[in-house]
């Protein structure tokens, strides 16, 4: 199959790896026609997937009608990009042609919904769309490191397909769900939590530290989730929990890295900046504290995240304000009451 991968940052290059290692004919995509130049003379991107070599046979281009033959379209571009880069592809693509979308976080621009709406609503409706999301840090998929990853749509074929085209027996197992809803939620308000995972660790505090803010985190998260009209179940498996642990646990992860430094003292900015990439956790924080409150969902280590990172709040101050609320009853039904 003819397959179009736009955005040549490590995750997209790591998954034209995987794809071309599946037997299909990769295009990958950039925008900057220097970084095609380069990225075709040297078959690797250091900065963001060292030691992993793209092989001859991907062409790299920064033309976007190469999308006219495409028969599956991939977007692994940053999250800020997402909604642009399919108003771009509208006129280009074939009808119906699926889109697989892996960037996680929400369109603020356009109310903080979901990506697969906003590429939909771009599209006329006529491209079925696939969130491509899980525990899934490129630097690993791109060394053929085994992992699973939920491939989720409203189109029970397109999400079928896509199961059937990423799937390696090697490395990649590859699940479906119709809850496109709860995946790509999961997959954008997780960053939040590792985010503040971070600043965990920069902090100096421990492990028991780092448990209860995962294990409540995921809980407000699912019950926000399930007020928007997602599944509970969904943020069990994983684009919930399984993304929540791969990121709130690795140094691959920038909202991590991130975190440690703000717990360390660096301002927001600051921290972010010496990142060097997008920390997604920080625009996800801004979404759900905004969503919570539109639809009246509680989401205290949400609050006290957009505390800290707009408006200048100290993380100390914040955990005990979090440690001091008033005594909870934990059940099952706690997520979506």
């Amino acid at each position: 199959m003819k397959i179009m991968v736009f955005g040549s940052g490590g995750w997209g290059t790591a998954l034209a790896v995987l794809l071309h290692g599946n037997g299909h004919q990769v295009t990958l995509w950039t925008f900057f026609p220097e970084e095609a130049e380069r990225l075709s003379r040297e078959r690797t991107n250091e900065k963001l997937l060292p030691g992993v070599m793209i092989p001859a046979e991907i062409p790299v281009t920064s033309d976007l009608h190469c999308a006219r033959e495409a028969e599956l379209i991939v977007l692994a571009v940053p999250s800020f990009a997402v909604t642009a880069t399919a108003e771009r592809l509208a006129p280009l693509i074939r009808p119906n042609t699926v889109v697989v979308n892996v960037g996680k976080g929400l369109d603020s621009k356009n109310g903080y919904c979901r990506f697969s709406e906003s590429i939909s609503r771009v599209l006329g409706g006529s491209h079925p769309v696939v969130a491509l999301t899980g525990p899934t840090h490129a630097e690993e998929v791109g060394r053929g490191i085994p992992t699973a990853i939920l491939a989720a749509s409203a189109d029970p074929d397109a999400a079928a397909l896509t199961q059937d085209i990423f799937m390696s027996d090697d490395c990649f197992r590859v699940y479906t769900s119709d809850d496109i809803i709860g995946a790509e939620l999961g997959g954008a308000f997780k960053n939040i939590i590792a985010l503040g995972a971070g600043i965990s660790d920069g902090l100096g505090l421990g492990d028991n530290s780092k448990a209860a803010l995962m294990t409540r985190g995921l809980t407000e998260i699912a019950r926000l989730g399930v007020a928007l009209g997602a599944r509970q179940d969904t943020f069990a498996g994983l684009s919930g929990v399984g993304d929540l642990i791969v990121t709130c646990t690795s140094m691959h992860s920038r909202n991590r890295r991130a975190g440690i430094l703000i717990g360390q003292g660096k301002d927001v900015q600051t921290a972010m900046q010496q990142v060097g990439a997008v920390v997604e956790g920080y625009y996800a924080t801004e979404a759900g504290y905004h969503l919570a409150k539109k639809v009246k969902v509680s989401m205290p280590i949400t609050e006290a995240m957009y505390h800290v990172l707009y408006e200048g709040g100290s993380a100390r101050e914040s955990i005990s304000l979090l440690m001091g609320r008033d005594k909870k009853r934990e059940s099952e039904k706690l997520w979506i009451t």
